[in-house]
């Protein structure tokens, strides 16, 4: 019996069968692919986390504390691969005396490395000119010194006098915050930038040099064996925080750990925690919509399949029987549309990054490919056997005769009691609560080794996406109950004659017709969500680097360079469009300093974009237009203005270095408005105003930074070229560079490869949504149609009958499902403001794509239809007697 029914389902419901395991293949794909994604997501952050630091541990020993102690103590700790100490001495000045002139420094730093740190710890250095051994200059100490390798400069340190060392190399110190670092110092205590002026020196040169000096201490840099870390950003944290700790109790108190790599770790954990949220935001929707999917394809031909279950009760099987013959579908449902959902996953790691298993190690096919083929397995008897076995409890033989309109008609129990209203509201108010203020979706308190999510914030979107589903659902049995009329009018230029009749059965299929509208329309709105979504996250990610870098090619001179506005003629290159001069000074309000930024407000966009979401108390260029028109006005940030209760007008007296006396002397402002992000200005405190008030106040014009329009195009040929051009004297960065380097490491991730996977499936669903279950249904109302044939309704009839319905379908889902997207959209933007830096002014729509899923669902509907058009001209008599 069972190998006859298998059979017979293979022979005569195969469309059923392959559609079905198609809906399943898509949620088992779908959940293998981002859940694999998401575990080598984590991994890659763990590892970029780890190879962003150039010294894992710096370990601080205590005065008194014996040097070849703690260095036994350190390696002898497990994991620690190299250990070297590193001497530092404060000094007073540089001085270095080149073509008749003397340039002296201010205070800087003198640091020993002992032979083999640059091997141990390649990222701490980087050689600029010169040997890269030796006596070693900073770059912005040869700058201030104009010294070059083979100069001679003098290092004077505390109660010593001159002392004279050749220069080998000029370097970059990449680090330089963490290397000069407070350690065992709260982050309020940390130095607020590392020194200016840096000499490294071999440590036997080193110890001569600083013989009979006070205030040496040591450091010992660790490089530790990061193999061992787990893969999750998280566990990693806790292992070398655990670590460290370990260390510190085991020297009782003689050692303070500088713990780097666990601050890397510490933010990539958050990342990870946004990466998992992504996860569940933007995968777990389309996995219960494939489910869904999966479902409207079983119950399209669950009339048919209770008329063959009454069939086989008539013909003597017992109820256990029957069970297994759906057990049997089922099975072969769940079994086949997992093993393929897992091949399409497989297929799509190999096409999109290269492996199956999307970078991650073999752990991810031992956890998520069963995870989801078990998924699959759960939906496949969901979708199949559950429904069997409950019309098995709750049908008669004569119950299973009747259509299903005739069994039910009264409304759902959801619609009773407003279940839909009520998921809006809930909605709405979870959403005033979680975008209110102080609010944080990952929350991560300073010196806590846990961080925890505000998980019930999913509740606002989760919620609307469901209420508005059967909003939907509510509105469309409201419009085909009620609006015959209408939907015959509609019907008429396709039908003819039969426009009453069509209307009547649109009416009466009004429960499957809604069905498959609002699975439409959120499979659209999945589409619409996932591709704004990742469109707007990437248009900020872009906003994030040029607030970072400034303009596409950004020419920094060093501190102490006086560089009129005129000098930009010197970078004026091909390729070059614009040039804006940037002034960058710092001034003191009370007691605290900020940077000034000195603007020419009438030129400043032509270099760089400034959005309105930058400013408050006026748009971007209301605010520049003050500037201009009041060259005394000036903006500040939030912080500023809440600390010193400033109003619009009221006087700001800032203490600003005067050029020509050297001395601070007050400068009067007004302010006018507040700006909270500004081109290269720091995140936190700082003043925006107009370049010609400062240069006359302060008797200099001279230019901080040089912002270049390059039209967006080839910015780092020009970087390089402006890099030979000025030499070591000037920093030069240009938007690709600094794209690469800022942001988080959920961006260093690239979020593009999740929505890759999420964008291909939401067409596939949606074209699925769209045309699968019509196709299904009208396959299963061929009864239908040959019965109006021989009542005499001619093809051109049937053909606009279907084709009503079709249109209906896609109005409805379209509209519906465009709605549904953007409102969600808007919400996940809110919801996930840490994503962003900074946040959003306007959502980004990729109409490309948009308009690509639409036409996919378009598509498919119209297959569909014509396919059922097609089957509709079968004659009459053959497909009663098929039937």
């Amino acid at each position: 019996m069972i190998t006859a029914w298998t059979r017979g389902l293979a022979r005569h419901r195969a469309g059923r069968l392959l559609a079905a395991l198609a809906g399943i293949a898509l949620a088992v794909a779908l959940v293998a692919a981002l859940g694999s994604f998401l575990t080598a997501s984590k991994a890659t952050m763990t590892q970029r986390a780890v190879h962003s630091v150039a010294v894992d541990w710096q370990v601080q020993l205590q005065p008194g504390a014996d040097t070849n102690t703690g260095l036994s103590l350190i390696r002898k700790t497990p994991g620690t691969h190299a250990a070297l100490p590193v001497s530092f001495a404060h000094t007073t000045a540089f001085t270095a005396s080149m073509q008749s002139s003397t340039q002296t420094t201010g205070p800087g730093m003198a640091l020993g490395l002992p032979d083999g740190y640059r091997s141990q710890f390649p990222g701490e250095i980087r050689t600029l000119s010169g040997s890269s051994d030796g006596v070693l200059l900073a770059q912005q100490t040869a700058s201030n010194l104009h010294a070059a390798p083979g100069d001679t400069i003098g290092v004077r340190l505390p109660g010593t006098g001159l002392r004279q060392v050749k220069v080998d190399g000029v370097i970059d110190l990449p680090q330089a915050d963490s290397l000069f670092q407070t350690v065992g110092a709260p982050s309020q205590s940390q130095p607020t930038a590392p020194p200016d002026n840096v000499v490294l020196l071999p440590a036997t040169q080193f110890a001569s040099l600083t013989r009979g000096v006070t205030g040496v201490t040591t450091q010992i840099h660790v490089a530790r064996d990061d193999s061992r870390l787990p893969s999750d950003p998280a566990a990693a944290f806790t292992t070398v925080t655990g670590a460290a700790h370990n260390l510190e109790a085991r020297s009782s108190g003689a050692a303070l750990v500088g713990n780097n790599v666990g601050a890397a770790l510490d933010s990539a954990r958050q990342d990870a925690l946004y990466a998992q949220i992504l996860f569940l935001f933007l995968g777990a929707p389309g996995a219960v919509l494939a489910a869904s999917l999966t479902a409207a394809v079983a119950s399209a031909g669950g009339e048919r399949r209770r008329q063959e279950q009454g069939l086989l009760r008539l013909r003597g099987l017992r109820p256990g029987q029957i069970a297994a013959l759906a057990g049997l579908e089922a099975v072969l449902i769940g079994l086949f549309g997992g093993l393929a959902g897992l091949g399409i996953a497989a297929l799509t790691g190999r096409l999109a990054f290269g492996a199956a298993s999307f970078g991650a190690g073999a752990s991810t096919w031992a956890v998520w490919y069963p995870v989801a083929f078990v998924l699959g397995a759960a939906v496949a008897a969901g979708a199949v056997l559950i429904p069997a076995l409950r019309d098995l409890r709750t049908l008669t033989v004569s119950d299973t005769r009747k259509e299903a309109g005739a069994r039910s008609t009264r409304a759902s129990w959801w619609m009773r009691y407003g279940l839909d209203f009520l998921l809006l509201a809930g909605s709405w108010l979870i959403f005033r609560a979680s975008s209110g203020n102080q609010y944080a979706l990952v929350l991560a308190p300073e010196g806590v080794p846990s961080i925890s999510v505000a998980y019930w914030a999913f509740l606002g979107p989760a919620l609307l996406w469901i209420g508005a589903a059967l909003l939907l659902w509510r509105l469309t049995l409201l419009a085909l109950t009620h609006g015959r009329g209408v939907l015959a009018r509609l019907a008429r230029p396709l039908t003819g004659p039969l426009a009453g009749t069509t209307a009547a059965v649109l009416s009466r299929r009004r429960r499957p017709l809604a069905r498959s509208v609002v699975l439409l329309a959120l499979a659209v709105s999945f589409a619409v969500s996932t591709a704004v979504f990742n469109s707007t996250y990437h248009q900020q990610a872009e906003v994030d680097a040029r607030l970072t870098n400034g303009a596409d090619v950004t020419v920094t001179e060093p501190p102490g360079a006086h560089l009129p506005p005129n000098a930009a003629g010197a970078l004026k290159i091909a390729g070059v469009r614009h040039i804006e001069p940037l002034q960058h000074r710092f001034a003191y309000v009370g007691s605290d300093l900020q940077d000034l930024y000195g603007v020419r407000p009438d030129t400043i966009t032509q270099a760089t974009s400034l959005q309105d979401a930058y400013f408050s108390g006026g748009t971007a260029g209301q605010l520049m237009h003050q500037l201009a028109q009041r060259p005394d006005n000036l903006l500040v940030s939030n912080e500023t203005a809440n600390d010193f209760q400033l109003s619009p007008g009221d006087t700001v007296n800032l203490r600003i270095q005067d050029s020509r006396t050297k001395t601070l002397h007050t400068v009067p402002f007004h302010y006018a408005g507040i700006v909270k992000e500004f081109p290269t200005a720091p995140k936190d405190s700082f003043f925006v105003a107009n370049a010609s008030y400062i240069a006359k106040s302060t008797g200099s014009d001279a230019v901080g930074a040089f912002l270049l329009d390059t039209g967006g195009t080839r910015q780092r040929q020009i970087a390089t070229q402006l890099s030979h051009q000025l030499g070591a004297g000037a920093g030069v960065t240009d938007l690709t560079q600094t794209r690469g380097t800022v942001g988080t490491s959920l961006t260093s991730v690239d979020l593009a490869g999740l929505t890759r996977i999420e964008l291909v499936f939401a067409v596939l669903l949606a074209a699925g949504a769209g045309g699968l279950v019509l196709a299904l249904g009208l396959a299963e109302r061929r009864r239908t149609f040959a019965i109006a044939t021989v009542l005499g309704a001619k093809k051109a009839q049937l053909r606009g009958m279907v084709l009503t319905e079709a249109l209906l379908l896609i109005t409805g889902g379209l509209t519906g499902g465009a709605l549904i997207g953007w409102v969600l959209s808007e919400m996940l933007v809110k919801v996930l403001t840490g994503v962003f830096d900074p946040p959003p002014a306007s959502l980004a729509v990729p109409a490309s794509y948009l308009v690509l899923t639409a036409a996919a669902a378009l598509a498919a509907v119209l297959a569909a239809a014509l396919n059922g058009i097609r089957r509709a001209k079968r004659p009459a008599v053959e497909e009663l007697r098929d039937l």
